[in-house]
């Protein structure tokens, strides 16, 4: 992928206290959320997992940097709507043409601006979990067709 490792920028969208009982007691960690982009169509989901929040950051922005993906942009904006299931829910995504702004919540906004998105719609129906709503968001874009796009 033609990305420049120094243009993207990552984006934590939660992170979670975790704690596993053992025999000897319990072992506290924390999992982190993490989304990388470029702001130019490239974006990535990781998840990272220890015992220091910095160490799961880190760990969330490696993995999301090896699962970086290109979108269907055209311009600013997706080319259609489009749609993205995940698991038990689905995602819809509209583009607004000449009506600058996101609409959308949390972890999808959050995906929207490092991705480089900021002409859109964005909702959810049945997406409880930060994780699914963001994929979901991911999926629908890329499956969408280049229709006329030319960015």
């Amino acid at each position: 992928m033609d990305v420049n490792p120094s243009d993207l920028k990552d984006d934590v969208i939660a992170i979670n206290r975790v704690t596993k009982v053992v025999k000897g007691g319990k072992n506290l960690s924390f999992s982190a959320l993490v989304v990388v982009g470029d702001s130019r169509g490239h974006a990535g989901f990781g998840m990272g997992k220890a015992r220091e929040v910095p160490m799961a950051i880190k760990k969330g922005i490696e993995q999301a940097k090896k699962n970086l993906i290109k979108l269907n942009m055209k311009g600013t904006t997706i080319p259609a709507p489009g749609v993205g299931a995940l698991r038990l829910g689905a995602s819809f995504a509209e583009a607004r043409f000449g009506r600058p702004g996101v609409i959308a919540g949390g972890p999808v906004r959050k995906v929207m601006q490092v991705a480089g998105d900021h002409e859109c719609a964005h909702q959810v129906a049945g997406h409880v979990q930060p994780a699914q709503r963001g994929q979901g968001y991911l999926r629908g874009v890329t499956r969408l067709e280049r229709r006329g796009a030319s960015g």
